[in-house]
């Protein structure tokens, strides 16, 4: 136990230390948006994500730094909830405390949790119901270490077990809402409850079973999904469309999808935590009927494993983490066969899997928050290639964006906050949409997503003034999407780590204003040559403005004030041309 106090403090101050230097993750700035929009469901996934954002943002988009401190708690929680069900399904404490250790330190959860993604939500959840149907199943499990009865049978079995089969339900109901899988959560322990009523063994198991409770909490969780299902049905069930059809371009079943599955196992859990897992799967399997804990473990690891490792087979999209909810069975079996001595899982084995899974959150960590890190990278890498990329620069980004949206004010309108910003990806966009509230951002990616709700792409090509960003990512400048607009000004911004280049923003301004609509736009020598002579400085600042924001050239140094001069000049410029 003092093993995995140890761990949580280290690790709670290494997120803390993160949440105060790193933004948000592309996925991350998109959850975020939906604090801006909140519906039932997105194209992504269900609603609850959005709501939590939204709540920590106190009724808009978070900032990283806000949300990353939520998300530092409950990553640093949930591997006490492990060991909580752990001990609820019979293990003893210092088993349980190994267990939750492993999942501590395996970089899926120590690093993965960190951010805000509906996996967050739907791993507490996951672990809540299955914690709870095994307290309604089995409601007392000598652990070797016990004295006495629990104080919960003081209270009356009767009314434990309708609570807990109550709770599991409802919390499995709301998995779903975080996450569509959390269904296979459901459907998993339906299979549970009716192979434990069929079954005739553990006379309480067999009763609870067959009462009215367990039932009574599979439909409190299918009234948390009402809104979701009505919302889906209602629209013609875009998410199924999306996740399936949209994103599946070359979809099938195929040996390259198989192998970046099973690479990405070795790398979210680390190669000795996976064979763990995978030997601690085998035991479970062969043990499924061994007793009421193990058949409601096997369940909720059977059921959903099958059809999540098919789709990550057929799907070219899918992601390693798709497979961690059914896994979080294994650490209890795990804790639960340590304390009857399993010889599958030696002292050595459980120790290196630890020593492993903790170098691997070591070095990712380390990767992230170390900007020389970068430097190790061959340099003939493309930037690209490092993730740990996208939590860095937007606030560069971001002063340069209001920097061009200020070059459209007017009177009225005198930070040029209805300048519509676009961008050529929903990665690009959610991040604009996040960090900029209040603007209206409209995105272009190549298929539709919530944006085109959100904002339509008819109605920002109309608009006046579009300000395009994009990163070094994506390649093209707008035009070929607001071909009724001419270009009017142009910034790049060079994002640095370690010393190199790790990504690269270009801004583009377009306007449909009477001077870029009648006129191409000026070279600065013909702003030299053609203008009235009382323009002076202020004419020439615009042409050192326009010089600034050429392609190749970084972000002007100008301040802002400087800009509204040159705009100034570059509007008495036009007037004089007609």
């Amino acid at each position: 136990m003092r093993a995995l106090l140890a761990v949580s403090v280290v690790l709670f101050g290494l997120r803390l230390w993160a949440a105060a230097h790193v933004g948000f993750g592309d996925s991350e700035a998109l959850y975020a948006s939906w604090a801006i929009h909140p519906q039932p469901a997105y194209l992504d996934h269900p609603g609850l994500i959005g709501l939590v954002a939204r709540a920590i943002g106190e009724g808009a988009a978070p900032t990283p730094a806000r949300a990353h401190v939520i998300t530092t708690f409950i990553a640093t929680l949930l591997p006490w909830l492990v060991v909580a069900v752990a001990r609820a399904a019979g293990a003893e404490k210092r088993h349980a405390a190994t267990a939750g250790l492993v999942v501590a330190v395996v970089p899926e959860i120590a690093v993965g949790l960190f951010a805000l993604t509906p996996d967050l939500l739907l791993a507490p959840l996951w672990l809540g119901a299955l914690g709870l149907a095994i307290v309604g199943l089995a409601p007392r499990v000598e652990t070797g270490d016990d004295v006495g009865p629990p104080a919960s049978e003081r209270l009356g079995p009767n009314l434990r077990t309708a609570g807990a089969l109550l709770g599991a339900g409802l919390l499995a109901g709301v998995a779903a809402s975080a996450k569509v899988s959390g269904l296979l959560l459901v459907a998993a322990l339906i299979a549970a409850y009716v192979q434990i009523a069929r079954s005739g063994g553990d006379a309480r198991a067999t009763s609870a079973a067959r009462s009215l409770w367990p039932w009574a909490g599979i439909a409190a969780g299918a009234i948390v999904l009402v809104p979701f299902v009505y919302y889906e049905g209602h629209l013609g069930w875009p998410m199924l469309r999306h996740r399936f059809v949209d994103t599946q371009h070359g979809a099938g079943i195929a040996v390259q999808n198989l192998g970046a599955l099973l690479g990405g196992q070795l790398v979210y859990l680390s190669p000795i935590v996976a064979w763990l897992a995978l030997v601690t799967a085998r035991d479970l399997v062969r043990r499924r009927n061994d007793d009421v804990v193990s058949r409601v473990l096997f369940w909720s690891f059977a059921l959903p494993i099958v059809p999540l490792v098919l789709l990550c087979v057929w799907s070219p999209v899918a992601e390693p983490h798709w497979l961690a909810p059914p896994l979080l069975a294994l650490p209890i079996h795990g804790a639960r066969r340590a304390s009857e001595a399993a010889a599958f899982l030696g002292k050595r084995l459980v120790r290196a899997a630890t020593a492993m899974g903790a170098a691997f959150t070591a070095l990712a960590y380390a990767w992230v928050l170390i900007p020389a890190s970068a430097k190790l990278m061959p340099a003939d890498v493309d930037p690209k290639a490092d993730i740990a990329s996208e939590l860095y620069g937007w606030p560069q980004a971001l002063e340069s964006v209001r920097e061009q949206m200020a070059l459209a004010a007017t009177p009225v309108d005198p930070e040029g906050r209805e300048v519509i910003v676009v961008g050529p990806h929903w990665t690009i966009c959610a991040q604009l949409h996040a960090a900029l509230p209040g603007v209206h951002v409209g995105c272009a990616t190549s298929i539709p997503d919530d944006f085109d709700r959100w904002l339509p792409r008819e109605t920002w090509r109309r608009a006046d003034n579009v300000l395009f960003v994009t990163d070094s990512r994506f390649p093209g400048d707008g035009a070929d999407q607001l071909p009724l607009l001419v270009r009017v000004s142009q910034s790049r911004v060079r994002i640095l780590r370690g010393g190199r280049t790790a990504r690269v923003f270009d801004l583009y301004l377009y306007s449909r204003r009477q001077g870029a609509d009648l006129a191409p736009r000026p070279s600065p020598a013909a702003l030299h040559a053609s203008a009235p002579a009382h323009h002076g400085d202020t004419e020439a600042l615009a042409a050192r403005t326009l010089l600034a924001t050429d392609p190749g050239h970084d972000s002007h140094p100008y301040p802002s004030r400087d800009l509204d001069l040159a705009a100034r000049g570059f509007r008495l410029w036009e007037r004089g041309q007609r």
